[in-house]
């Protein structure tokens, strides 16, 4: 494996980033990483994001065993050449993730973890994830909750939580590479599966930092989404 590396000017530190691409795309109806998104596979849109941003240094793409191949040659006709290994997911999300995380540089200071189905992330969101969680330890991006939000119990309203607390949370989540190896072990061997990577940093007590995220910045979960992104791209949005 290769040695701690830092480059550019301002001695920017090492970051690995981590696409997970194994999901089960149940509420699509189709595989959502392949769904056309204005000539381009989604997942392509995913990785191309991070291929392009000077903040990261390698990928290393989670997909489904029977999928390799057809990733791989992806890659290839694409031109990924930061996209360094491909590997198979785990039965859930928190297992893949960490399949992922064993195959960065060992000498890698930051991991910065992606969903593949959201396509639109912009190198803006990355740049201030990197840039957080390098003075953080841990930092995700975020959107603020814009509608009223209740709390409900058998169809009976509980109580009005306060927007002003309440985010969005979005990917790439980007932590200090030990804080995450440690995190992610330790949930899968306790056999935890979390909803994100946030939660396992969380659970060892470390705080993660908030950077601004993006409105597009959606996640392809419904054949609803799928539409907003294509409209996304239609209007010419942050994403290039």
């Amino acid at each position: 494996m290769s040695a701690r590396r830092k480059r550019g000017t301002h001695g920017r530190l090492f970051c690995s980033a981590v696409i997970t691409a194994a999901g089960s795309s149940v509420r699509m109806g189709e595989d959502k990483l392949a769904v056309d998104l204005a000539g381009l596979p989604a997942i392509a849109r995913a990785i191309w994001a991070f291929q392009d941003s000077p903040d990261i240094d390698e990928i290393i793409l989670v997909t489904k065993g029977e999928k390799i191949p057809d990733m791989a040659q992806l890659c290839r006709e694409y031109g990924f050449s930061k996209v360094r290994q491909l590997t198979a997911g785990a039965d859930n999300r928190t297992g893949s993730t960490l399949a992922g995380v064993r195959l960065c540089d060992e000498g890698a200071d930051l991991i910065a973890i992606h969903d593949g189905g959201r396509p639109l992330v912009t190198a803006e969101v990355i740049e201030r994830a990197v840039k957080a969680a390098a003075e953080y330890g841990a930092a995700a991006p975020a959107v603020r909750v814009k509608d009223t939000v209740r709390q409900a119990r058998g169809g009976v309203v509980l109580k009005t939580l306060e927007r002003e607390e309440l985010y969005l949370m979005q990917t790439p989540q980007v932590f200090k590479a030990e804080l995450i190896r440690k995190a992610l072990g330790d949930a899968v061997r306790l056999g935890l599966s979390l909803s994100d990577d946030c939660e396992a940093v969380m659970l060892m007590g470390a705080q993660v930092h908030i950077v601004d995220g993006s409105d597009e910045n959606i996640k392809l979960t419904t054949p609803a989404d799928v539409s907003v992104a294509r409209a996304i791209l239609e209007s010419g949005g942050e994403w290039i």
